[in-house]
């Protein structure tokens, strides 16, 4: 074979490879979540569906415990080109306000009332402004547990919060729900919570049941009280600089995964809220049934007085919703 036909033929093998190897790539997915977390095991769920709806081409490799950077360190990285995927949620409204939704108190009555707006017209406007103004795209949705307040003593209605002093994250927001409803709230670290509580400095916090038995509340908190004061929901999302550079095909590939992923997702959820509310029952935590109706409406003008003008009528919305 001369010189000239091996060239020609060589150039025939990588014509024919190029388009393939054009589409072999890895994307990393950073989060902040550990190896037990629902969402970790959802991520490495859609890592398997995307390597098998693409034949191998795409690959996904999954880093937990902000092994590859903190949530905001990630976003900025999706936007500038140096990563590709995150687990993200409200942070995000530093960009697109309307991320705010994801996260408002007692805007959800219901995981189902959060499911028909997360999937549905106004899901669709959050992701498009998100996309738009933050160059990042979601895939798909995980449930958050929703936040309970913790305390020695039963809280039933808002007239129980009375002087309880209760941690809270420094969120203005929080502050200020916390303070219409009747507490005296306090920002602190959560590092602190714990010794707080012990020494009396706190009465009570508020977190969702995963954290509440991680932190081990039980060991100085009596009750748990159910006020599910937020709902909310963070996405899986991918740098729209990323997706832009995938095929059409891969894009339904990696759209298909993610659905996957959502669904092993909820069930993981849903099973981990029922196994947090029989360990913290068996330390010996009571749990009780709150008017969350009142709780709602004595929060609602607080709530309205701190989100923005683009969303304040959706909140108000939804608080028509559940008051019908």
């Amino acid at each position: 074979m001369t010189f000239k036909t091996t060239f020609v033929a060589m150039a025939a093998l990588v014509s024919l490879a190029g388009p393939l190897a054009a589409q072999e790539r890895t994307l990393q997915l950073g989060h902040l979540a550990n190896e037990d977390n629902s969402w970790h095991q959802a991520s490495v769920r859609f890592a398997e569906e995307v390597e098998r709806l693409t034949d191998g081409r795409i690959a996904v490799e999954v880093f937990p415990n902000e092994s590859l950077g903190k949530e905001i360190d990630l976003i900025n990285g999706m936007q500038l080109g140096t990563v590709d995927m995150t687990i993200t949620g409200e942070s995000l409204q530093n960009w697109a306000p309307m991320a705010a939704l994801l996260a408002v108190p007692y805007a959800y009555g219901s995981l189902e009332q959060m499911d028909e707006v997360a999937s549905g017209e106004t899901g669709d406007r959050i992701e498009a402004q998100i996309v738009e103004r933050a160059q990042i795209r979601p895939l798909a949705y995980f449930a958050r547990g929703p936040r309970e307040l913790t305390s020695n003593r039963p809280i039933e209605r808002p007239e129980d919060l009375d002087g309880l002093r209760m941690r809270v994250p420094n969120v203005p927001l929080f502050v200020d729900v916390w303070s219409a409803l009747g507490a005296q709230p306090t920002p602190m670290a959560f590092s602190e919570v714990f010794t707080s509580l012990q020494n009396g400095t706190i009465d009570a916090q508020e977190n969702p049941l995963a954290l509440i038995r991680s932190a081990s509340f039980a060991e100085v908190q009596s009750h748990v009280n159910l006020t599910d004061h937020v709902r909310s929901w963070i996405y899986l999302a991918i740098a729209e600089q990323t997706w832009n550079q995938l095929s059409e095909e891969d894009q339904a590939a990696i759209g298909e995964a993610a659905r996957i992923a959502q669904d092993y997702e909820r069930e993981l959820f849903l099973e981990s809220l029922e196994a947090d509310r029989a360990y913290l029952e068996e330390q010996g935590m009571t749990f009780v049934e709150v008017d969350n109706a009142a709780f709602a409406d004595a929060a609602r003008e607080a709530v309205l007085s701190n989100v923005g003008d683009e969303i304040r009528p959706v909140v108000e919305a939804l608080f028509a919703e559940r008051a019908d």
